[in-house]
């Protein structure tokens, strides 16, 4: 089913990858490669150029090259190739695996070449409070209306002022079913079960993720700033660690497809990418709830190529150009007209596209100002012990 009523809702190492390099595909597992230089081609979907699209940003800049700062997997060769055939620009893109790493980066100075940047919601709230990204100029972008409704007028950003929603998932647990005779269901059979996935079981190496998990577990809030609430969350993970054999966004994919793993701690993307590769695997989203994030496009202030950046943001809101990301992929896609066109075994495919009685127990990790130091500090104790 297509998301719905999901407005209410918000979310949420760097690796750096080249052209040459080979990867597997995964929101956090990225391949991406040169293209060969070829004219521009018209978009014969909708009878205009993405080239043809400008901004009145004076900056100098090569017209023909665009670096993104984006999370793993969300590219292809394919993609890139159609994007050059369209525009003539050639990408260039860096890969991150954690909206903290990536501002890190940003406020250290390397993030000047970056013309576009794929934060999450609540990094959109923050970044834009940091005064460090462009107000889009939506005269410039073509797709606006083809997303879904709650995706015009999101909370984290109202009207879209700096951001365009491209992807969205949840967070929750990857296991294979044949070894484990009781399936979780939610948080809490991590540690009820802590002895039978002993180091046979991984967490995400995100701190507002794990602390999230155990937060919930407790029935608190993801964004709870309950310092009392924090350190209760932080004591569960200190119960539940000796049985954690890593903390790892992306080292759990091969683990668990050789069956070293029987559990790992994942994001619905990754989950139905995977799962066709072993029968065996089942993903489950919590059902006391768990996050609910939005990863988007937004343009970094000062960015060198603002021109080049419009047209990336058009070409990944082409209705045709989103559908098969979804497919090849695995990204629920946040475009409405894409949606409609997808194959209906992905459109009811519910670790994709959750029923709503599962994404109402959901919640958008939000910036958490002072109480990011709280986490902080219990993530940087959690992984010393």
């Amino acid at each position: 089913m297509p998301p719905t009523n999901l407005q209410k809702y918000q979310r949420n190492d760097i690796a750096q990858l080249t052209y040459q390099q080979n990867f597997s595909t995964s929101r956090r597992k990225f391949l991406k490669a040169s293209a060969a230089t070829i004219a521009i081609a018209t978009l014969s979907s909708c009878g205009w150029r993405l080239a043809e699209v400008k901004s009145n940003s004076r900056m100098p800049s090569d017209p023909d090259l665009l670096y993104i700062y984006t999370w793993a997997g969300y590219t292809d060769q394919d993609l890139l190739d159609r994007f050059y055939d369209e525009t003539g620009i050639k990408v260039v893109a860096d890969v991150f695996d954690s909206n903290e790493s990536m501002l890190a980066r940003f406020q250290a100075g390397g993030g000047g070449a970056y013309s576009i940047i794929y934060p999450s919601d609540y990094m959109v709230q923050k970044m834009a409070a940091l005064n460090l990204l462009t107000e889009l100029d939506h005269s410039l972008i073509i797709g606006l209306d083809d997303l879904f409704p709650q995706f015009q007028d999101p909370r984290y950003d109202p009207s879209n002022t700096y951001s365009v929603p491209i992807s969205w998932g949840t967070t929750g647990l990857i296991y294979n079913s044949k070894l484990l005779s009781t399936p979780p269901t939610d948080w809490e059979y991590l540690w009820e079960n802590r002895d039978l996935v002993l180091k046979r079981m991984t967490l995400v190496n995100d701190v507002r993720e794990v602390i999230g998990c155990a937060l919930r577990k407790l029935g608190y809030s993801y964004n709870s700033t309950n310092v009392e609430n924090i350190k209760q969350a932080y004591e569960e993970l200190l119960i539940l660690k000796p049985a954690i054999a890593s903390f790892t966004t992306d080292g759990w994919r091969s683990q668990i497809l050789v069956e070293d793993l029987l559990i790992a701690m994942c994001y619905s993307s990754d989950a139905a990418e995977i799962k066709p590769e072993n029968e065996d695997l089942e993903y489950v989203t919590p059902r006391s709830g768990s996050s609910l994030w939005t990863d988007t496009l937004v343009i970094p202030k000062n960015a060198p190529n603002p021109d080049g950046a419009y047209q990336w943001i058009n070409f990944m809101l082409q209705p045709d150009i989103a559908a098969q990301i979804v497919e090849r992929l695995s990204f629920t896609t946040s475009s409405r007209a894409a949606y409609q066109i997808l194959p209906e075994e992905l459109k009811e495919d519910p670790t994709l596209f959750p029923p709503e009685s599962i994404l109402e127990k959901c919640e958008s990790l939000a910036p958490l100002g002072k109480y990011e130091e709280v986490y902080e500090r219990y993530w940087t104790q959690l992984r010393s012990e």
